[in-house]
């Protein structure tokens, strides 16, 4: 059983998150052979604060 645990920034939508998971799950069945029902993804949100890329604070980025 693949458990596949995505790290995304907040504000995603739920429509995105339901054609990644749409996506990935696919893409687990046709490389992975998992059984569809079998593949669980697990979304960790995690606030712009609390990430750091380059020493720069993601909530401070202004591009």
């Amino acid at each position: 059983m693949p458990n596949i645990t995505v790290e995304l920034l907040s504000g995603r939508t739920m429509d995105q998150r339901r054609e990644f998971a749409e996506a990935v799950t696919a893409a687990a069945v046709d490389i992975l052979k998992a059984k569809r029902p079998s593949v669980r993804i697990r979304f960790d949100e995690i606030e712009k604060s609390d990430v750091a890329n380059g020493g720069v604070l993601e909530s401070d980025r202004t591009d």
